[in-house]
């Protein structure tokens, strides 16, 4: 199983790139981990925030393929502790054959098609964050499960 973090837009902030970057290369040790970053749309203020999310939407789908499991980085999903996302990710790698590809949406959600994609919903947070903190907390707890997984002493119960 390969895990793909999909994004929308590049990490503008050198903080946040370099603690991911930091991160992707500790994950490399434990699993398959791409981040695939989908281009910021161009002339946004001229769209409705519907408008926006379809766009969104198409680019988003267009990088999902058949027997990917999708799961999207959303607010009204299912949270976890770290432990318990752990186990999550443990039972998925029984599960998905292939790809598992966790989606962060635009500023403003995901569009109605990717809702319909998807396998299912997590949230990082009942806090809102943003989309490139986002991204940093995930790698982090993705890596935090992998070495709860492994039994070593990154995390503290």
């Amino acid at each position: 199983m390969k895990i793909i973090l999909l994004t929308i837009g590049k990490t503008d902030l050198n903080y946040f790139s370099e603690g991911i970057k930091e991160y992707e290369k500790r994950l490399a040790h434990y699993i398959p981990f791409e981040i695939q970053i989908i281009s910021d749309i161009k002339n946004t203020k001229k769209l409705t925030t519907e408008q926006q999310k379809e766009k969104e939407g198409e680019l988003i789908l267009k990088n999902i393929q058949n027997g990917d499991y999708v799961v999207l980085l959303d607010e009204k999903g299912k949270d976890f502790t770290s432990t318990q996302f752990a186990s999550y990710i443990e039972k998925k790698s029984h599960v998905v054959s292939k790809r598992l590809i966790f989606i962060i949406g635009g500023p403003y959600g995901f569009s109605p098609n990717v809702y319909d994609k998807a396998n299912e919903k997590i949230t990082l947070s009942k806090m809102t964050f943003s989309h490139q903190m986002v991204r940093l907390i995930f790698v982090e707890q993705l890596y935090r499960a992998m070495t709860i997984l492994n039994n070593e002493p990154y995390h503290h119960e």
